[in-house]
């Protein structure tokens, strides 16, 4: 059986055969669905969380949202 693997940046799964897998020296791995996601987290060093395209950013700012109409 096939495991499906979920993006380490973005959130988006990845399909079977395809991504890249990185492995940091603690050994922690990282999985990739495109260069797009590895050169933003790795290379630019920048958190999925303050990027607006990723899943996680959305649901910050869902989060945020939400948390602004229970104050009124």
């Amino acid at each position: 059986m096939v495991e499906i693997r979920k993006c380490s940046f973005c959130g988006s799964n990845i399909e079977p055969g395809t991504g890249k897998m990185y492995v940091k020296k603690d050994g922690t791995v990282l999985n990739f669905d495109t260069g797009k996601c590895y050169k933003n987290m790795v290379q630019l060093k920048r958190v999925a969380r303050t990027t607006e395209w990723t899943e996680k950013a959305g649901q910050e700012k869902a989060a945020r949202l939400k948390a602004a109409e229970k104050k009124e």
